[in-house]
């Protein structure tokens, strides 16, 4: 009996295709910096926020010095997402920036890769408890010098001696609610993920 010809093979199901790499990015900052609406320019969904109104009980407790018109705050988190490409996927995570709401950022930095702080020129005291989050658990992170209403009132190399950075700790200046300035971030922190990736250990 003549073998019987081999079966033809049959493409791969879509449901054993692998799945996309994920990249978790933190989106960290002071009370009203831009983190929600940095995360609301560049997702491709609309963005999962958790925001409330502000309201006569946070008298006292949140600081509102400069941003004295803000009505809203995040109370948990703002959720993005980017697809890269059919092999990776990136997931943006913005933490609350009140200083009674830290305690989640505990929870929101497992799994995360890196990091964007957003700082406000005019307060960039805001900016170091994020900083300092960062640094000391190991996790790489770009600053992004959010420039409100096009004004910004300190040079690059101020704002990085002001903030005590290391000098590979890539800054970028932009307006977070412009889409291009979020990809020039996002493309800025994944550069440095990978230079970091491949420099010589010791």
């Amino acid at each position: 009996m003549a073998p019987s010809a081999p079966l033809p093979s049959s493409p791969p199901s879509p449901l054993t295709a692998a799945a996309p790499a994920a990249l978790k990015i933190l989106i960290a900052g002071g009370f009203g910096v831009g983190k929600t609406t940095l995360v609301g320019s560049v997702s491709e969904v609309a963005p999962l926020r958790t925001e409330e109104y502000l309201t006569r009980a946070s008298e006292g407790v949140d600081d509102l010095s400069g941003v004295d018109s803000k009505e809203t705050t995040t109370v948990a988190l703002d959720f993005g997402r980017i697809t890269v490409s059919p092999e990776l996927v990136v997931y943006l995570f913005g933490t609350p920036g009140q200083e009674r709401f830290w305690f989640m950022w505990n929870d929101l930095v497992n799994g995360a890769l890196g990091g964007i702080v957003i700082a406000d020129t005019r307060r960039l005291e805001t900016s170091f408890a994020s900083i300092d989050f960062f640094e000391s658990r190991g996790i790489p992170f770009v600053v992004a010098i959010n420039c409100f209403h096009g004004e910004n009132t300190r040079t690059v190399a101020e704002v990085r001696a002001a903030l005590d950075l290391d000098p590979q700790v890539p800054m970028l200046v932009g307006d977070v609610r412009v889409r291009m300035f979020g990809r020039d971030l996002l493309l800025a922190l994944v550069d440095h993920l990978m230079e970091l990736a491949g420099a010589p250990v010791g």
